[in-house]
């Protein structure tokens, strides 16, 4: 069944992260912090919301939402690793890897690191049994400088899993897993980028008092013909006509980095080539997205800020084409 939106509040954005996926029109899919997954002719988004929403497609058009939820029960844990955590689940990331689907997901309450990424899987989607395989990794405030959210996996060249997550704090962060998608025995996370070397003098957080101005997040790793390249997200989602986000790039031969940008400067250090924003006319931002190889072609999707709907997520779609010396552009 296709929803149409009834009204579009003042506070636009906080209203859609709390909802179901709506629908402007049949192609416009009202959406935040959006995932794909390809399976038997169905194209698949899973996104921010109550249970981690779930939409449908068979041409990447024309999206159904089939009234239900991935976790139709929120797992015990979570609560008891994230007081205030109820059911509104945050930047799901899904892979298929070992005749399995895998499937992460963020645990927190906003602008706090005390956070958590859970693990589902299931052996399709189709109708699909996710079972809670538990807790991947936690961060707790005070104790630790970086956020448990926004996770992200990849597979090196070694069939080895790695994990991406990140938002704020000290930056994105890389650990290694192992064949149960839990972090390896003795491996701690890796700082691997920030949003400033060193902030400049003056810049305040919008947003949070408590997580600083190291405005990075949602990492994902991408690989294609011998790098992996890792998009972020810079500045600030979650405003609606006011937010800032944009989304930028760097690469590195080896999955653990470093990764360079554009102009050969470490992302580490505050480095990104700048790859997706808004264009001021139909979005005013864009970020939190994904890479893909489908269809025959390469494929980055993300939310943006919609200027006509007034502030409103909505789903993004561009083709990636790549340039002589091997940089993505759309």
């Amino acid at each position: 069944m296709l929803f149409m939106l009834i009204s579009i509040t003042a506070d636009a954005q906080n209203e859609q992260r709390r909802r179901r996926p709506r629908f402007f029109k049949t192609d416009t899919l009202m959406v935040h912090d959006p995932v794909m997954a390809y399976e038997d002719g169905k194209y698949y988004i899973f996104s921010t919301g109550m249970g981690i929403s779930m939409v449908k497609s068979d041409d990447r058009k024309t999206w159904t939402f089939e009234g239900k939820s991935v976790l139709d029960e929120i797992p015990a844990w979570t609560q008891e690793a994230v007081p205030g955590f109820r059911n509104h689940v945050w930047a799901p990331d899904v892979i298929y890897w070992h005749n399995k689907w895998w499937m992460m997901y963020s645990c927190s309450t906003f602008g706090k690191n005390t956070s958590a990424i859970g693990l589902l899987s299931s052996p399709t989607l189709a109708d699909a049994h996710w079972t809670d395989e538990g807790c991947v990794i936690t961060s707790k405030e005070k104790r630790d400088n970086w956020n448990a959210i926004d996770p992200n996996i990849v597979i090196d060249d070694k069939d080895c899993p790695w994990m991406t997550f990140g938002s704020f704090w000290d930056g994105i962060q890389l650990v290694k897993l192992d064949n149960t998608m839990h972090v390896a025995k003795n491996k701690k996370p890796k700082t691997i980028a920030k949003r400033y070397k060193k902030a400049p003098a003056g810049i305040e957080n919008p947003t949070s008092k408590f997580a600083g101005t190291n405005a990075i997040e949602a990492p994902f790793i991408f690989k294609h013909d011998g790098w992996y390249y890792l998009f972020a997200s810079w500045d600030y989602c979650c405003r609606g006509e006011k937010s800032s986000y944009n989304v930028v790039v760097g690469r590195s031969k080896k999955v653990n980095g470093p990764y360079i940008d554009r102009e050969g400067r470490k992302m580490i250090d505050g480095g990104g080539t700048v790859f997706f924003q808004g264009d001021k006319k139909e979005f005013e931002a864009a970020g939190h997205c994904a890479v893909y190889h489908m269809d025959n072609k390469d494929i980055f999707i993300c939310h943006g800020y919609s200027i006509p709907m007034h502030g409103q997520s909505i789903l993004i779609q561009k083709e990636i084409k790549w340039t002589a010396d091997g940089w993505p552009e759309v």
